[in-house]
């Protein structure tokens, strides 16, 4: 089996774990792993959990890993949940809108950015802290950033 195939197979088991059983943490993915005979380190599970978009959600009050799918799958997410919950600060730069979040929140709400109808979104890119939010024109830009600093409130 050549090493792409082991890593969309090992990668195939991780999402159908998240889905399953929403697993809490990394070293709880390396144990399913490990209990189907994968040879996993934790920064492997790290990087594939990245690669994935997996992130962790709020769910009943406990933390656990959940896809893109799960989360922003409905037409129109709620930002403002999602920015109280998850969102520390918002800045603009330029064209740009700056957002942090806590470590490893910023795909949660890069996803629902990008499945919001906000008109003024070109498309975002996220860290694990971060968000780089473009848009067309500083003007657009600073009035997301007020529009979504509103939604802190």
């Amino acid at each position: 089996m050549r090493m792409n195939e082991s890593k969309e197979q090992r990668q195939r088991v991780i999402a159908g774990l998240i889905r399953s059983s929403a697993p809490s943490s990394q070293e709880e993915v390396a144990e399913h792993l490990a209990r189907l005979g994968y040879t996993v380190t934790q920064a492997t599970v790290s990087r594939d959990l990245e690669q994935l978009g997996a992130v962790k959600v709020r769910i009943a009050g406990e933390l656990s890993y959940a896809l893109p799918d799960q989360i922003g799958g409905a037409p129109s997410p709620r930002i403002a949940s999602v920015f109280r919950d998850w969102v520390r600060s918002v800045d603009t730069a330029a064209n740009l809108v700056v957002i942090k979040t806590p470590p490893g929140s910023a795909h949660l709400v890069g996803v629902a950015l990008d499945n919001s109808d906000l008109a003024e979104i070109a498309g975002t890119i996220c860290g694990d802290d971060t968000i780089f939010v473009a848009c067309r024109s500083a003007p657009e830009a600073e009035t997301l950033s007020a529009k979504l600093s509103g939604e802190l409130q």
